[in-house]
């Protein structure tokens, strides 16, 4: 199982979203740090639920949660997921 760590900017993004979807959020998050693995990966990229953003020195992905964005990095040798913005699709790109 991964562990899920937010960084700065993000835990002040996810502060500012409201309690239910902070929690669907979070619930979420939760599942998809338990179930990750190279297959559910795969399976999650096909389905487009997540994507490797293009652009960027190092790998990113994005997560989508219902009109959330979740971008994060993995860190294979530490088991880490680390979170780097939570926000609508409006403002996940800028």
């Amino acid at each position: 199982m991964f562990k899920i760590l937010f960084h700065k900017a993000a835990q002040k993004d996810f502060k500012q979203i409201d309690p239910s979807s902070r929690e669907f959020i979070r619930h979420s998050l939760q599942e998809f740090a338990k179930n990750f693995c190279t297959e559910y990966e795969r399976q999650l990229l096909q389905k487009g639920k997540i994507k490797k953003l293009k652009g960027y020195a190092k790998p990113l992905y994005r997560l989508r949660l219902r009109s959330y964005r979740v971008i994060y990095k993995k860190e294979e040798e530490r088991l880490v997921i680390l979170v780097l913005s939570v926000t609508t699709r409006e403002g996940a790109y800028r």
